[in-house]
């Protein structure tokens, strides 16, 4: 391993200002200089140092480990950098950011499977329906439905094209009949869906001959937890509103019963996101091999 050591001001800069014009400013050279820097200081050692994106900056595990090596002695730094290169195989912490309807990652198999092929792999994932910045937050892959992922993120599917589903369940439908149109459901006992208290009622979206329209329903019961919305639905609480994989298992026994299947086309599914792919650390690279074959 051969490193530039004039390099290595130049990635503390980065590492203090958490930003590159900042740094570039700091060492009185151009934001582009800076970039290219730590992009061959990147390839130096075959991993990523610095997690970037248009919004934000932050170290990766590797970076982490290379700011504490340069603060050591200077006897020291030869084998800590040894150290930071080294990272071959897949470990350490993998934090994931998961939107609470994304059914098949968060349904147990493929995390498990995962874990279990990659036992220095450590998983620590964060259900949350919040809208933030992952590099910025420290998480390094979120996943999420295509139509919300930033553009400036590469995003692997995690599933095919999904649809959504209207749900009810039989002694609901005995007691209340089934709405025939989407625009009915305004009469119904309706249990809405929202990502924060903050945030109003998701919108149930439909089509009709191919035009997408959508029904401001007034639930009854509103929720930002997934499982008490299923099972307030089992419970004959009223119709609700998910995406397929999130009912199927109880469609499948006839607890929960699908309306309304002609104005639910499909749309692109969940993804996996993450911000770069040049020297990708191990340990998310291991993570997108083991989703792409899971598909």
């Amino acid at each position: 391993m051969k490193i530039d050591l004039n390099l290595l001001p130049l990635f503390l800069a980065v590492a203090e200002a958490h930003n590159f014009r900042a740094a570039a400013d700091r060492l009185g050279v151009t934001r582009s200089a800076v970039s290219q820097g730590i992009r061959r200081l990147e390839d130096s050692f075959g991993t990523a140092l610095v997690m970037r994106t248009t919004r934000s900056v932050r170290l990766t595990e590797a970076g982490e480990r290379l700011r504490e090596a340069l603060s050591r002695p200077l006897s020291d730094i030869e084998a800590a950098l040894e150290g930071v290169a080294g990272e071959s195989a897949p470990h350490g912490l993998l934090r994931i950011a998961a939107t609470s309807i994304a059914e098949r990652f968060l349904s147990g198999p493929l995390i498990a499977s995962f874990a279990a092929a990659h036992p220095g792999i450590v998983v620590d994932v964060t259900v949350t329906d919040e809208e933030f910045d992952i590099v910025a937050a420290g998480y390094d892959a979120g996943v999420r439905l295509g139509e919300v992922i930033e553009q400036d993120m590469i995003a692997v599917p995690l599933t095919r094209a999904q649809r959504e589903m209207v749900v009810a369940a039989p002694a609901y439908l005995e007691r209340h009949g089934a709405p025939r149109h989407p625009r009915e459901l305004v009469h119904h006992r309706c249990i809405g869906w929202r990502p924060a208290p903050d945030v109003a009622p998701y919108r149930w979206e439909f089509a009709e001959g191919g035009v997408p329209f959508d029904v401001a329903v007034e639930p009854q019961i509103t929720t930002n937890d997934l499982r008490l919305m299923i099972r307030t639905a089992l419970a004959g609480g009223g119709i609700t509103f998910a995406p397929e994989d999130t009912f199927r298992p109880f469609v499948e026994t006839g607890a929960l019963v699908p309306l309304l299947g002609e104005f639910l086309p499909p749309f692109p599914g969940f993804f996996l996101y993450f911000p770069q792919r040049r020297n990708m650390a191990p340990k998310l690279r291991a993570l997108i091999e083991h989703v792409r074959h899971w598909r």
